[in-house]
């Protein structure tokens, strides 16, 4: 079986500076490189003949472990995705929604405490969003357009994720536990194809305090992941999932790369790989696009 070793540091210094751990993690799981191929400034791709790829993860996490480089090791074959499932809040979005809505009822600190608990898998994630719902009750409507405009920002990468992907055939879907108001205009400031989200239920000027059932969670994101998926006729196998938080669980687990960005620790140590250092690209120099392939 060939399997690919890909490193993306911030540049090509931080790449030369962690490559030979890398190296020598491969002697020590008694590999040499097959080939080897730079995919952009601070990215390259490592090619091994290798039986079982678990022993090669497992030298590779140790040796770069403290190193300011993510990295991925899978099969060679079949890397390119065709379907894209993302979280959106603290993954294609540098915020939680809900906290940032919460500060203009002068709420955040609480809220944001259910939150980071809740993405934790501290707490139930559906209970925790009835409770931090709840206590936004007659918050004006217009609160929700200016926590938009205001503090909602793509991350880094997320438009080019989207957009190169989409460009290569992939499906591109954003589902998040938080919101439709939100989710519909991150998702096409970012180039995404769909979108699916839980909906605020307000009296026409004010939220109620309510939330559509059912609630989207860890399950749905799960059931959005397979129902994508079998839309496109592919196998599981062929998806990316990306996300932060516990509720992003399953259709990381789920997926055939599922990637930690910036996660909570549950979610970093049962993902296939993780992105703690650099941008969203990186999820597109796993699956093997140089970043002569890019959409910007």
């Amino acid at each position: 079986m060939q399997v690919a070793l890909t490193l993306v540091a911030a540049d090509l210094d931080a790449l030369q500076a962690v490559l030979p751990d890398a190296l020598e993690a491969a002697v020590l799981a008694g590999l040499t490189v097959a080939d080897t191929r730079v995919l952009g400034d601070g990215a390259v791709d490592l090619t091994f003949e290798v039986a079982e790829p678990t022993a090669l993860k497992a030298h590779v996490a140790r040796a770069l472990e403290r190193k300011s480089v993510d990295f991925c090791v899978q099969p060679a074959a079949g890397r390119r995705k065709r379907l894209l499932i993302a979280d959106m809040d603290s993954t294609i979005i540098g915020c939680e929604c809900l906290d940032e809505l919460a500060d203009f009822a002068g709420l955040k600190a609480q809220i944001a405490a259910i939150t980071e608990r809740a993405m934790a898998g501290e707490i139930p994630f559906e209970a925790a969003l009835i409770e931090r719902v709840r206590q936004l009750t007659g918050l004006d409507l217009s609160a929700l357009q200016r926590t938009f405009d205001e503090r909602v920002r793509l991350n880094p990468g997320a438009a080019i994720l989207a957009r190169t992907m989409r460009a290569h055939g992939a499906r591109c879907a954003l589902v998040s536990g938080g919101f439709e108001f939100f989710t519909s205009r991150v998702a096409e400031a970012a180039g995404f194809d769909a979108h699916r989200a839980n909906r605020l239920i307000d009296d026409g000027a004010r939220l109620t305090g309510e939330v559509a059932r059912p609630i989207l969670g860890r399950e749905a994101k799960l059931a959005a992941l397979c129902e994508e998926a079998a839309a496109l006729r592919i196998d599981l196998d062929q998806a990316l999932a990306v996300g932060d938080g516990a509720n992003d669980l399953s259709m990381i687990e789920s997926a055939g790369l599922g990637v930690a960005y910036r996660a909570k620790p549950i979610v970093a140590a049962r993902a296939d790989a993780r992105v703690d250092h650099t941008d969203l690209t990186t999820l597109l120099y796993f699956q093997g696009y140089g970043a002569d392939e890019f959409r910007r």
